[in-house]
């Protein structure tokens, strides 16, 4: 059987043997759960979590207190309403770029919403920011692949109203990007870890000002004393971590930072295959030169289709709408193929695939 080809690093970006074994590693050896005990084990995980948090406060360029462990992205924005609880009266900011998880949350609540406007190649206009009182802002499309600047886009969001509150998804934008949580000065960030080559089950809540928003969860660990119905909360961050952590995914997620930012996702592999790609008139991108991601349909055949028949040939992409059905529409197309690297992809695999991609399309 030929080796599988994986090309879908933007929906979960495989895992190195570092991550594996720092793993396996904490369940062999170092397993045991975090702050309930004064045994070695306990005492030792108590030490893996807060130099986990350091690491990745440290990664963002934020303090360890604004870090808060999630189950991923999806679960940090459901968090985000949770924490703000909007009302009908708040008029929340949303745009076309935004995955499934970055504004179901918000309608779901009965909020106001508005479309904030972008240009002609889908980054935010930044002239014409809409006025809000939540300003959600997607740092990368997980269909168009191109970094916002996020700093100019929150300080336009920020002269319309002076007191919004913004909030980042940068699920896609971390994997390529450096993220600098005090430059960008937003209100929460969230990504996940399985994006960045650690395990599923493990995310990131960045939280500006902790210490304005009481608890959305509430249970073991999050609280000091309880004394009948009466209760002290724990310090920040750990008031927001009610109950046990998914431990062994911050084990891995820890050396998944520190091989990010050693080697990020050779992107010029995707322009390569966007050149050779390019000579079949059958094929339309969707993603501009240069993107993160490579994204495009083909004239005549649909994205399910294309992506049956790569996957009959041991190639794994992406297609359909990526939970990201606003942008398909505004595109005009069903549904798209999208392309991703990670580190571990190299140019014989890509030549192999752009071989495979012009015998179906032919």
């Amino acid at each position: 059987m030929n080796k599988i080809i994986y090309l879908d690093a933007a929906a979960s970006y495989l895992k190195s043997d570092a991550v594996i074994d720092s793993q396996v590693d904490f369940l062999r050896n170092n397993y045991a759960n975090a702050g309930r005990g004064i045994c070695a084990r306990a005492i030792g995980v108590d030490n893996m979590l807060n130099s986990v948090r350091k690491k990745v406060a440290d990664f963002i360029g934020a303090e360890f207190q604004n870090i808060v462990f999630t189950a991923g992205t999806t679960d940090g924005m459901n968090r985000v309403v949770s924490l703000l609880r909007p009302d009908n009266n708040v008029q929340v900011a949303l745009s076309v770029l935004d995955h499934h998880s970055a504004c179901l949350p918000w309608v779901a609540t009965g909020a106001k919403t508005v479309l904030c406007p972008l240009d002609s190649q889908y980054n935010f206009d930044i002239d014409n920011i809409s006025y809000a009182d939540v300003f959600v802002l997607t740092a990368m499309s997980n269909v168009i692949g191109v970094a916002q600047d996020v700093e100019a886009i929150i300080r336009a969001a920020r002269k319309k109203n002076p007191n919004v509150i913004v909030v980042v998804d940068a699920a896609q934008f971390v994997v390529h990007e450096k993220i600098d949580a005090k430059k960008w000065d937003a209100d929460f960030i969230v990504f996940s870890g399985h994006k960045i080559g650690a395990d599923t089950g493990v995310g990131i809540l960045y939280i500006k000002n902790p210490d304005d928003f009481m608890p959305d969860k509430f249970g073991g660990g999050m609280v000091q004393v309880v004394d009948g119905n009466n209760f002290v909360l724990n310090c920040v961050p750990e008031r927001f971590e009610a109950g046990t952590l998914p431990l062994t995914q911050i084990a891995g997620l820890g050396v998944a930072l520190e091989n990010i930012e050693k080697n990020r996702p050779d992107i010029s592999l995707l322009k390569y295959m966007r050149d050779e790609l390019s000579r079949l008139p059958q094929i339309q991108f969707v993603s501009p030169d240069g993107a993160a991601i490579l994204s495009f349909v083909v004239d005549g055949m649909h994205c399910l289709d294309v992506g049956a028949m790569l996957g009959a040939r041991n190639v794994c992409v992406r297609v359909g709408q990526m939970c990201a059905s606003w942008i398909h529409k505004a595109l005009g197309v069903p549904g798209t193929i999208r392309i991703s690297v990670g580190a571990y992809n190299t140019i014989e695999e890509i030549n192999k695939v752009i071989a495979i991609i012009k015998d179906i399309v032919k």
